[in-house]
């Protein structure tokens, strides 16, 4: 590793505008962010991290689904990237973070839910090791920027003496919201060369410089988990690798009650479940029902019907302020609770570590775990996460 490091650092001139480091994931995003760098003439580096030894759950559960293949940060992936510097001709390296992947992601995203809130592990990723962990990799080997594939754009404001984050000019790829967890030090170290492109200009950019990932489709699956099925990772993880600290299936079990507490059946454990969820419940009662709440002090999971899904208020924690300092109260803004939803207006309340969010319209299936992300129009005001 000292080797390759010094090998590095050779290829950067200290404090260089020009050096920049590229995450590369594999996928066209990346690999068309690499080469706009090139062709701007950048001294380029890419970077592929390695996050998870993806046999580690096939050999943990042998019925597991085969392969993970085809998805964000897969050993095909780190082969497409390297084709890729190849191709544009910069070195490439693969950097292994599996223990902070681990740690900062994969243990709170399985905690989370068995504490029944529902995790969003590629923020997490973002916020500990891409803009994190990676960047600070950048800087040791003398590049001053990260690059990224990421949808979404940045500019410095000198009225305000910070950098904002905005939402990406195509809105059907903009991944601002996953990004709202980057500080000023953060971002004032990345570039977004996709922010202000299309999808489309980004595969005929991908064609025109003949990238052998041009036609490669996208990932829609998180990176570690085996056939997307979440419950059944988090049960195998916390068997191997937690030791069962519930006692298994038994200390994980609980009821399922409607709102007035009548018990409607029966669960194997909180993190089967979201709130909003209508399928998989094990329960028929003659008429839609959903989850509504999950508690972890009874393990009880309440369902009812859709109009109990609603609600004006939220509070989140653990915010991040990007457009301002901090905010004050009475702020308005349109609040997105989670990737899909439509921002909707609200009104922000700090109140010490917390932030009440009151909506002007009831909001659907507000759920624990996911992020409230606030805006201004395309600005990023900041965000946190959304507490039960």
């Amino acid at each position: 590793m000292r080797q390759e490091r010094e090998e590095l650092e050779s290829r950067f001139a200290p404090g260089s505008q020009k050096s920049v480091v590229v995450g590369m994931s594999g996928g066209v995003d990346s690999s068309t962010a690499a080469a706009l760098l090139r062709e701007q003439n950048y001294s380029v580096v890419g970077l592929t991290m390695q996050l998870w030894d993806q046999r580690r759950m096939r050999d943990a559960d042998p019925s597991a689904p085969e392969s993970v293949e085809g998805r964000c940060c897969s050993s095909n992936d780190v082969y497409d990237a390297r084709r890729v510097a190849e191709h544009l001709d910069f070195p490439f390296y693969v950097v292994n973070y599996e223990r902070q992947f681990e740690e900062k992601v994969v243990r709170p995203f399985v905690d989370a839910y068995v504490a029944g809130r529902t995790p969003i592990p590629c923020t997490l990723c973002n916020n500990h090791v891409k803009f994190d962990t990676l960047l600070r990799t950048a800087r040791e080997i003398g590049a001053e920027r990260l690059a990224t594939g990421h949808y979404a754009r940045l500019e410095f404001d000198p009225a305000r003496e910070r950098y904002l984050l905005r939402r990406a000019l195509d809105l059907t790829k903009d991944q601002s919201y996953f990004l709202f967890g980057l500080t000023q030090e953060q971002l004032s170290r990345t570039m977004f060369p996709l922010g202000s492109l299309h999808k489309e200009e980004v595969r005929e950019l991908a064609r025109k410089y003949r990238l052998p990932v041009a036609a490669k489709p996208e990932s829609q699956e998180i990176c570690f988990v085996p056939g997307n099925d979440y419950s059944r990772f988090v049960d195998t993880y916390r068997e191997a690798y937690q030791g069962n600290p519930d006692g298994g299936e038994q200390g994980r079990a609980g009821e399922i009650v409607a709102p007035d507490g009548r018990v409607l059946g029966k669960h194997d454990g909180l993190h089967r479940f979201t709130v909003g969820q209508r399928k998989g419940l094990g329960i028929a009662v003659g008429q839609p029902l959903y989850v509504i709440a999950l508690d972890r002090a009874t393990r009880r999971v309440t369902v009812g019907d859709d109009s109990a899904l609603r609600a004006r208020t939220c509070f989140t924690r653990d915010n991040n302020w990007i457009a301002v300092e901090s905010p004050c109260s009475g702020m308005r803004v349109e609040a997105k609770i989670r990737h899909k939803h439509v921002a909707a207006p609200a009104t922000l309340f700090p109140d010490a570590e917390l932030v009440r969010v009151e909506f002007d319209e009831p909001q659907r299936a507000i759920t624990p775990g996911q992020a409230a992300v606030f805006y201004q129009g395309d600005v990023v005001v900041g965000g946190g996460w959304i507490e039960g």
